[in-house]
């Protein structure tokens, strides 16, 4: 049973939740029945698993954890190589926001789809991309940042999302939340598309992921 708050194992755990020693030791940590029990499903390797009253003292578990509410077990996971494959993809560049990046992930999952990431992207495995994901994560096929048959998703200036036959492109490409995609990675997609809006300038990056998604899943349920 772990008693002291500088036992070495809770001492990895609060290293973890910062993003740099997670890329050093290649190891992150799963907070929550649910989402430790996604992790295991998935075949992702448990380095620790602390449970609350029986290995480790509750209290010393709610210090270490990010949560509102203190969990009842935390898992420490070694990370693996981005592996799989997908027909569809999306493609994050430099989205920042780890919500954005969960809910993109969870989004992704919904579809059957992979995600590729660029460089600056939030990391998927910190604690709060990992909550909004809610479990997505461990499934999603977690892809290079490669720009095949791609359409960029624009906030104006692209063809209607609704008019473009959707079953050419296999990627959709989205841009950061403040600065949108770069002429450089504009250049490289095959077509832009904007998705119809009323009232507001544009939508949330996850939400037009999202309904990009649904989009082409109904132009497939129609061919």
């Amino acid at each position: 049973m772990i008693t002291s708050r500088n036992n070495e194992k809770l001492k990895l755990v609060r290293k973890l939740h910062e993003r740099r020693w997670r890329g050093k030791l290649g190891l992150f940590v799963v907070e929550g029945e649910d989402l430790v029990e996604a992790a295991l499903a998935a075949g992702y390797e448990a380095d620790e698993l602390l449970v609350a009253g029986e290995n480790v003292e509750p209290a010393l578990l709610a210090e270490v954890s990010t949560l509102g509410h203190p969990p009842r077990v935390m898992g420490v996971f070694r990370r693996r190589d981005a592996a799989g494959t997908a027909d569809v993809t999306l493609a994050l560049w430099r989205v920042a926001d780890p919500g954005n990046l969960g809910t993109l992930l969870r989004s992704a999952d919904a579809f059957g789809a992979g995600v590729m990431l660029s460089e600056g992207c939030a990391d998927p495995f910190g604690p709060k991309a990992l909550r909004a994901a809610m479990g997505s994560t461990f499934r999603v096929p977690l892809l290079d940042f490669e720009l095949r048959n791609a359409v960029a998703l624009v906030a104006d200036g692209g063809e209607s999302l609704d008019d473009l036959d959707l079953l050419r492109y296999a990627t959709f490409v989205l841009g950061s939340e403040r600065e949108g995609l770069p002429d450089d990675v504009l250049a490289c997609c095959a077509a832009k598309a904007t998705i119809p809006v009323q009232n507001v300038e544009s939508l949330n990056v996850a939400m037009a992921g999202t309904i990009a998604l649904y989009a082409r899943s109904r132009h497939e349920a129609v061919t």
